[in-house]
């Protein structure tokens, strides 16, 4: 039994909403309107059926009890013939604000239209449930707000800035029913209008955005006078305050708890005009004045004011004739409380009412320039506030300090001139004839540089260094980075010297040179300040530039020889347009070889320094360490001998000589670079002729299987015998299927018999054994993919001399061998 017991709930909440419908609403109350306002009755309609946007009939009736049709928003013809002129006219009309609200317009309302309007929405639900209509009372109210000027004999005020003014209009209203009256001043002045201060229909005072400051500091009022006048007061006019102000009142009435404005009406007050105050400043004629004397310079103002206002005034300086405000400097400034804010060297005073006194002291050439001054009224407000009334600003006095500036000159000549690239070069920039110079005066110089031309193009200065007034140099970007190397120098030698050294002279520096020398004056604040700038005449920096000459002459004095003699070669150096030259040689030898990747090779044997220093360059072979000297002669001749030639030192021998010389003492600098003739070693012999061949008998194998290559000498011509013979056996190998890749050292076994083997990535290994006199076997164990490609040897013999002594021939090489390494057969086919 304890669950039934919500069942009455339940079924009230069911009843609650099968009885819900559509619900039509107008403002509940009655409305209140003045003739000839505007009527405006709002409708909306709630919780229907049917699509969206809804259609509203309007009806009147003046008793309540027989509605006439008003207007409609779907059916043309609703409308009584009685107001469709009207609607015609655009008098009544309605207004969708949404797909269910619209609202009643009725302009110009009239006493005949007093009474009541229902609003009415035909059914679109599937049932007919609430409401349809609703009904609201309209009373029509007699014009009774009465606003006018209070002074209208007076409509127009003149004024100045600062001056006070009041302004008053008087509104009442004799309505009925219960109202509120609400009052705005409001100022227009040419197209635009402002709110000033307004009094609100709950008697709370709201000033306008541009009036918020002013009112809060007292100066703009609004206050009642009586019951029905309304007083306007301004304590300190401006210059906005100009214009047309009307009063504008209108009247509000409460309805359903809020407030409707009703009515509204304005008239113009006055218009005020702010007459701009007079307002002068002048400061007296040129002035010049000696350095070291007092400057007096007084501003003048003149004004129409006589009341309660206090000048302001500022001192300015400039080096242009320009007084625009800011910029200029200022010196020294009285503000409105009589306040003087000045410096030791500068005063200002108030001479009298309207004058006032600036006073420069011990003036110096940096006063020379243009003085103004700039004045500014002020007018007290309320609550210690001021208000800016004029302004004025003086034409500037031009003065001149004059001063009796040094008088020197400048001469600059070349204590060293370069006869050759890389020559010193020292330029000397002195003062003289100096005339008129004081102990406070100081001189710095600047460097320049100009190109030649042979044209008459004009051509730039470029600057080399400066030096400023605590003489700290500064460099140019020609002369930056050889400053810093130290290549250019530049050094004040004594008071009235400078100099300038170019270490190395190159031929880019050739041209036009000249300095500047600047004095500069010491000034108060012990700063130094520029007085004059004199040039001196260009110095020209040049010499004629030849290409250098080097032309090196080879001499064999013992042209014919034998092998184990001693080879002997002379160099003779001969050099023009290089200065104090020394040579460095080399001795290099060109050899016909049979490599294949390098058929002609240029190897460098033995040089000699610029300073007599003697280095073996490429001389490989140890058992002739001392074979082979290079040696001075003379300063412009070499010789070079090797002892005990042998064959294979055959070949093209020459000098190649080098021109050096000296820079910046013990430095050097590569002049010129020549080649002597070649001197040709040819060993005419009727010896034996050495050739080299490979042969395989597994040109084609599997992989894992052993590759064997012979490496076969054959020797033809005079019989050896074969203790009188060795050679040197190196294999390679070529890992493509043509010769374009470099070849690759697989092993190598000497003439005493020592092998040497190169390493690889691959698991196959390598053995290299000499298997007759003449037989040489490379064997590759447990092939692999990579050791493809083409086969060859090198062999260089070694035969012994008569004398004993072991002599090596030219190193020969064979044709090479292409070996195949294919796959593994599959295990069933072996």
């Amino acid at each position: 039994m304890g669950r039934l017991a919500p069942r009455p709930l339940l079924l009230a909440l069911l009843s609650l909403a099968l009885c819900r419908g559509r619900v039509v609403r107008v403002p509940a109350g009655s409305l209140a309107r003045v003739v000839g306002t505007e009527l405006v009755i709002p409708c909306n309609v709630s919780d229907y059926d049917g699509p969206s946007e809804q259609n509203f009939d309007w009806s009147f009736s003046s008793s309540g009890s027989s509605f006439v049709e008003l207007a409609s928003t779907w059916e043309v013809g609703f409308p009584a013939q009685l107001y469709r002129e009207r609607l015609q006219r655009g008098e009544i009309l309605l207004r969708r604000t949404a797909n269910d609200a619209v609202e009643l317009h009725i302009k110009n309302v009239q006493p005949s239209d007093q009474g009541h309007y229902k609003c009415s929405t035909p059914s679109t639900d599937a049932t007919v449930q609430g409401n349809y209509e609703d009904t609201v009372q309209v009373k029509v109210l007699a014009d009774a707000l009465h606003v006018a000027a209070s002074s209208p004999s007076s409509p127009g005020l003149s004024l100045r800035q600062g001056e006070p003014f009041e302004l008053r209009c008087v509104a009442s209203t004799a309505s009925t029913l219960h109202t509120h009256l609400a009052l705005l001043w409001e100022l227009r002045h040419r197209s635009t209008r402002q709110s000033v201060l307004a009094l609100t229909h709950e008697g709370r005072l709201r000033p306008g955005p541009s009036y918020t400051q002013r009112y809060h500091s007292g100066d703009v009022r609004l206050d009642t006078v009586g019951s029905e006048g309304y007083r306007l007061s301004v304590s300190r006019a401006l210059a906005e305050d100009q214009g047309t102000y009307r009063c504008v009142v209108s009247e509000w009435i409460e309805e359903q708890g809020n407030w409707q404005e009703i009515q509204e009406k304005a008239v113009d007050v006055a218009t005020v005009v702010i007459q701009p105050t007079v307002l002068r400043a002048a400061v007296g004629r040129n002035a010049s004045v000696a350095e070291g004397k007092g400057l007096d310079l007084t501003c003048n103002i003149t004004t129409d004011r006589v009341d309660d206002v206090r000048p302001e005034v500022t001192w300015y300086f400039s080096r242009t004739p320009d007084n625009t405000v800011p910029g200029p400097h200022v010196l020294a400034r009285l503000d409105r409380d009589s306040l003087v804010h000045n410096s030791p060297h500068v005063a200002l005073s108030h001479v009298d009412l309207r004058s006032y006194r600036l006073l420069v002291r011990d003036v110096s050439r940096e006063n020379s320039g243009y003085y103004f001054c700039h004045v500014v009224l002020w007018a007290p407000g309320h609550n210690r506030s001021w208000h800016k009334v004029a302004e004025a600003v003086s034409i500037p006095a031009s003065v001149d300090v004059t001063w009796r500036e040094p008088d020197y000159q400048v001469y600059l000549n070349a204590s060293k001139v370069p006869e050759f690239s890389d020559d010193l070069t020292e330029l000397q920039c002195r003062i003289v004839d100096m005339k008129h110079t004081e102990p406070s005066v100081r001189f710095t110089v600047s460097w320049y540089y100009r190109m030649n031309r042979r044209s008459d193009d004009v051509v730039n200065s470029e600057l080399l260094a400066v030096m400023d007034a605590d003489w700290m140099l500064k460099y140019g970007d020609r002369s930056k980075q050889r400053a810093r190397d130290g290549d250019f120098i530049f050094s004040k030698e004594r008071t009235d010297t400078f100099s300038f050294r170019i270490q190395r002279t190159t031929e880019e520096d050739r041209g036009n040179y000249y300095c500047v020398v600047s004095a500069w004056t010491k000034q108060r604040n012990d700063s130094w300040a520029k007085s004059k700038d004199v040039f001196s005449k260009p110095v020209h920096v040049f010499w004629a530039s030849e290409d250098s000459v080097l032309v090196v002459k080879a001499r064999q004095p013992k042209p014919f020889f034998a092998a184990g003699n001693t080879f002997e070669m002379t160099c003779k150096v001969s050099s023009k347009n290089i200065k104090s030259p020394r040579y460095s040689v080399l001795i290099t030898a060109e050899k016909p070889v049979g490599d294949l990747s390098s058929p002609n090779e240029t190897k460098y044997i033995i040089s000699l320094d610029q300073d007599s220093v003697v280095k073996l360059e490429n001389w490989t072979d140890a058992s002739r360490v001392d074979g082979v000297v290079l040696e001075k002669v003379q300063e412009d001749e070499f010789r070079y001998r090797m002892y005990q030639t042998q064959v294979s030192d055959a070949g093209l021998y020459r000098c190649v000589v080098t021109a050096w010389s000296p820079v910046r003492g013990s430095l050097w600098r590569e002049a010129a670079t020549s080649l002597s003739n070649p001197i040709e070693i040819d060993f005419q012999t009727s010896g034996p002729i050495f050739n080299a061949s490979v042969y395989s008998d597994t040109p084609s194998v599997i992989r894992g299987d052993l590759i064997r290559l012979f490496c076969i000498v054959t020797v033809e011509g005079a019989a050896l015998d074969p203790d009188d013979m060795a050679f040197d056996v190196s294999w390679f190998a070529v890992h493509s299927f043509g010769l374009d890749k470099a070849p690759v050292l697989l092993s190598s076994l000497d003439r005493k018999g020592i092998v040497t083997t190169a390493q690889r990535d691959w698991k196959s290994n390598l053995s290299l054994e000499r298997v007759s006199v003449l037989e040489f076997l490379l064997q590759v164990h447990g092939s692999e993919d990579q050791d493809f490609g083409n086969y060859y040897c090198s062999v260089t013999p070694w035969v012994k001399s008569a004398t004993g002594s072991w002599q090596k021939e030219a190193e020969i090489y064979s044709k090479p061998m292409f070996i195949t390494v294919k796959m593994d057969e599959v295990p069933c086919l072996k």
